[in-house]
């Protein structure tokens, strides 16, 4: 199939199709290609486990607790957090892990494999989604050389060229959250500047929000504001931990930075992603010194540990990704900024 079509169609295909780059059976996974921070140390999974105890014990601790894993790559996430709590929390939680792809063999027995969300109002816990949205299919414009913005087409081979003029929702999004690009709104864009319209990824959150009916949900993205918006967008692929050309025949993941604060609902709070993890305890200071003449071994497990969470929480890295997180009800508000 190489006819030409817009990129959120072209996208969905290439990553979620029988064929599809996540979806392919027996392919490696997400951790095959590209590392997230669930894949970078082991603190990601406790930071989690210890925000979930948190909602926890804002919610006055429920019969029924629930973990709800969505892009749950191979349930390494999951795993994590579930051998990261104490028995009595594990007892009452009802993990979820919300995946398109195949449950992958050996998973633990207690985890809900799920290619959709649980129905709306339907669970009281944790709702957590780490890189999903930038996965989820957007299309993408260009301004032409009259300064029109149009939609971008595509073949499977990458092969790119213009389409019909935005209109409709997209424009309305454009001039609300991408206003460079907006058509009819002030100067004409440069040719060649280019957005992603993120109305899809809106969508998507609300309606991940709205599984829970007390709680907390949680995303944590590449992230850019209405301010700072990228002249050129940022679709890009990614395969065999390598950046490349973005081609949606499966043969790579297809990955974009996202809008959060056109997804944020207006109870959302907002944090870097290392001011989240120093709030739920994740440092990357070194050990003292001291420590390496009393216990040698002690010293090198801590600095590798050190070393891990600085990773994590690099303002220049990872730790700059953008957390959202939308509360459902009172009870959650503040967890991490209070």
């Amino acid at each position: 199939m190489n006819e030409w079509r817009g990129w959120r169609d072209a996208a969905e295909d290439a990553l979620y199709g029988p064929d599809g780059f996540y979806t392919r059976p027996g392919g490696p996974g997400p951790a095959g290609h590209f590392r997230t921070s669930v894949h970078v140390s082991a603190h990601y999974a406790t930071a989690v486990a210890t925000l979930l105890r948190r909602v926890d014990t804002a919610l006055g601790h429920p019969a029924e607790l629930a973990l709800v894993d969505v892009g749950a790559g191979r349930g390494e996430l999951l795993t994590g957090v579930l051998g990261a709590l104490p028995a009595a929390v594990r007892a009452r939680l009802r993990p979820y892990a919300v995946e398109r792809a195949a449950r992958p063999p050996g998973l633990d027995p207690l985890i809900a494999w799920r290619a959709e969300l649980p129905a709306p109002g339907s669970l009281t816990g944790l709702l957590f989604a780490n890189e999903w949205l930038d996965n989820v299919p957007v299309e993408v414009v260009e301004a032409d050389p009259d300064g029109v913005p149009r939609r971008v087409l595509v073949r499977a081979d990458g092969t790119e060229r213009l389409g019909g003029p935005v209109d409709g929702a997209d424009a309305a999004w454009l001039a609300r959250w991408w206003p460079a690009l907006a058509p009819g709104a002030g100067p004409s864009p440069s040719p060649g500047l280019r957005a992603e319209v993120g109305r899809p990824r809106d969508a998507a959150w609300a309606r991940a929000v709205r599984t829970l009916r007390a709680g907390l949900a949680v995303t944590a993205d590449y992230a850019h504001d209405r301010a700072d918006r990228p002249p050129f967008g940022t679709l890009t692929g990614f395969r065999d931990g390598r950046e490349v050309r973005p081609v949606p025949d499966g043969g790579c993941d297809l990955t974009a930075h996202v809008a959060l604060d056109a997804c944020a609902g207006p109870a959302a709070e907002r944090l870097t992603q290392r001011q989240a993890l120093h709030a739920l305890g994740v440092d990357g200071r070194r050990p003292p010194l001291a420590l390496a003449t009393t216990d040698p071994i002690g010293y090198v497990r801590a600095l590798g540990a050190a070393g891990a969470a600085a990773e994590l929480t690099d303002p220049a890295g990872l730790g700059g990704f953008g957390w959202l997180l939308e509360p459902v009800g009172e009870a959650c508000t503040g967890l991490l900024t209070a």
